[in-house]
């Protein structure tokens, strides 16, 4: 009978971003919890099960963490609607069929909700943070608006603001609802801006 093999050793490479996904992932839980300002870097590096220093190989800060976490999730939200406006083929209905089912994806992980109102928040505390802070979270309405513009030129309407004012406003609504999970037993995010994007669309004057 063989002996079961042990699985092969990572590469450097692929540990060090595997010991960078652990630690954001860890971050992530913890910022939810206990928020950002009782969170330690000790905190995360223990949940993740390694020490500081693997801490500070991969982060110089618990603030830099904290930029790519919320980087990495700006990135992934809006490849994933482009993704839903990729297929030139697609009708209006299903551009919104798909947009809906980003939106469940909403629904299912509030928690990054949470982690934005913290991360604005924390912007405002922290002008060694508001930098960083306001320079990603503008790169995300900068994306959202792009987003935004495509979905309402496949529908051939007008925009009833600027896409940058909408993509804000649904910024605002997406952390809202997220608040108000305190107070209600769920808050439909992805539900409800799909909600009001609909509802635009449907007010929006046709492109002459």
């Amino acid at each position: 009978m063989k002996a079961a093999s042990s699985p092969p050793r990572l590469s450097r490479e692929a540990s060090r971003l595997q010991t960078r996904t652990h630690l954001l992932a860890a971050a992530k839980r913890l910022f939810v919890e206990r928020g950002f300002g009782a969170t330690s870097l000790r905190d995360i590096a223990s949940e993740a099960g390694y020490t500081q220093g693997a801490f500070y190989s991969n982060f110089a800060s618990k603030e830099e963490l904290f930029v790519e976490l919320m980087r990495e999730r700006s990135t992934t939200q809006v490849t994933d609607i482009a993704r839903a406006l990729s297929d030139p083929s697609a009708s209006a209905e299903d551009i919104l069929n798909a947009l809906e089912i980003w939106a469940q994806t909403l629904d299912a992980e509030p928690e990054w909700s949470v982690l934005g109102v913290e991360f604005k928040l924390q912007g405002r505390r922290s002008p060694v943070f508001a930098a960083a802070s306001e320079e990603l979270l503008n790169a995300h309405r900068d994306g959202l608006a792009w987003c935004i513009t495509q979905i309402f030129a496949r529908m051939k309407k007008v925009p009833p603001e600027s896409p940058a004012v909408l993509a804000a406003s649904f910024m605002g609504l997406s952390q809202g609802l997220a608040l108000q999970r305190t107070l209600l037993a769920e808050a439909p995010i992805g539900r409800m801006i799909m909600m009001f994007l609909r509802g635009l669309l449907a007010a929006a004057p046709p492109v002459r």
